[in-house]
């Protein structure tokens, strides 16, 4: 089993929103082999708390026009340093840099397949790669 179409297309509009904000790593598994509970997961970051707020509000935002999705469950808003919203069919986890990095959801998941996103969401990560890599030079 695979996650459903339904499930594609929220993680899709909820990364391109990621994306927009400049989230940092974003990433999409399809953990339904794995949990009845949802077909997958969205995991980005964000440097501070004001950008996990920003990225959390542009998703809720893009979801809610472009596919009448709203969150069944919101967790962590208020600290801002890790916002889980849940939508039934996805997951979407904003973490701040720190936290996923001490979290490590990715090493929990690393046996589900990643979903393929558009390039677009994270060209601004590769920009800024580059654009520090030939400073350097």
């Amino acid at each position: 089993m695979t996650a459903s179409d339904r499930a594609a297309q929220l993680v899709r509009i909820a990364a391109e929103a990621a994306g927009d904000k400049l989230a940092d790593d974003i990433l999409a598994y399809d953990v339904s082999e794995q949990l009845v509970i949802t077909d997958a997961f969205v995991l980005c970051s964000a440097s501070n708390d004001r950008q996990v707020r920003a990225i959390v509000d542009e998703i809720e935002k893009r979801l809610r026009e472009e596919a009448d999705a709203k969150p069944i469950r919101r967790e962590g808003e208020r600290e801002g340093r890790w916002v889980l919203l849940d939508y039934a069919d996805i997951i979407v986890h904003v973490q701040h840099e720190e936290d996923r990095l001490f979290y490590a959801l990715e090493r929990l998941w690393k046996d589900c397949p990643l979903v393929e996103l558009p390039e677009s969401v994270n060209a601004h990560s590769a920009q800024r790669v580059r654009k520090v890599g030939s400073a350097s030079e």
